[in-house]
């Protein structure tokens, strides 16, 4: 039995998603309400103690990390494959997923805050904004409750955007040399790049890669038009969040475009 502990916006929640609907797999979902902070409940820290999702349960078996549990999965649940067949090409998807959790995730979380989930935060009320900003250590305090305050306008927004910008700039190089992230076929890279991607286009951002970077585009076109996209990325949607998250991301584009000028 596979247990999937989750969130609708969540970057890494929709990584085994993707993996379920690609491979067919039947799954039980258990929502935790990540803008509410139910990922701080004491019974979901016994599953999670870094209060972070998803969490996937499989016979009983705790497994977290998104990537670990991409890999996990694809292990156990091998037909449809989703790594590469060569040892050159697992490398170079495993480049792109090492590249998402130490560079494009932190950054992702930064610009998702200070373009449009803050402003759900702040909605909760003074005890939703004091738990979210001591979620982290203590010297991360400060700068945390500066995001929540300063949003785009925020130094350290600037800077991951630009982590954004470089990102999809090498996304454009490799899609231009191949069809897909790690050679010919839709792979793990693919399952962890998409949530990323996604997270722009939702802020109303697309024309970063629309604009200049055509083959990322074709790319992108592409992996939308997969019947596991939309149950992976769209159906579990807070209702309002999509709405807010575009209108948030149309107020932000000329600062984001001046940031990335460096006219800001």
């Amino acid at each position: 039995m596979l247990e999937l502990y989750h969130h609708g916006t969540s970057v890494c929640a929709a990584k085994p998603r993707i993996v379920f609907a690609e491979k067919g797999l039947e799954w039980t979902g258990h929502y935790v309400d990540i803008l509410k902070g139910e990922q701080f409940a004491p019974e979901y820290l016994k599953l999670n103690p870094k209060h972070v999702v998803p969490t996937l349960i499989h016979d009983g078996h705790i497994i977290r990390e998104s990537t670990l549990i991409g890999e996990y999965l694809d292990e156990v649940f091998p037909d449809p494959p989703l790594r590469p067949d060569t040892a050159l090409d697992r490398v170079t998807m495993r480049l792109w997923t090492k590249r998402l959790d130490e560079e494009v995730h932190p950054a992702t979380g930064i610009v998702t805050y200070a373009i449009s989930h803050r402003h759900a935060v702040i909605a909760n009320g003074p005890k939703a904004i004091e738990r979210w900003v001591n979620s982290v250590p203590a010297g991360e305090r400060a700068r945390r409750r500066a995001r929540l305050e300063n949003g785009i306008d925020d130094p350290e927004a600037a800077a991951a955007l630009r982590i954004y910008d470089r990102f999809l700039a090498d996304l454009e190089t490799q899609v231009q040399a191949t069809p897909f992230l790690a050679g010919d076929s839709f792979s793990l890279a693919e399952v962890g790049v998409i949530p990323y991607v996604n997270r722009l286009d939702m802020l109303n951002l697309a024309w970063l890669w629309t604009e200049t970077r055509p083959h990322l585009a074709r790319w992108w076109d592409r992996v939308k038009a997969r019947p596991s996209f939309a149950p992976a990325l769209l159906k579990y949607l807070p209702p309002g969040i999509a709405p807010m998250m575009r209108e948030k991301g149309q107020e932000a584009g000329p600062q984001v475009r001046s940031i990335l000028k460096g006219t800001a």
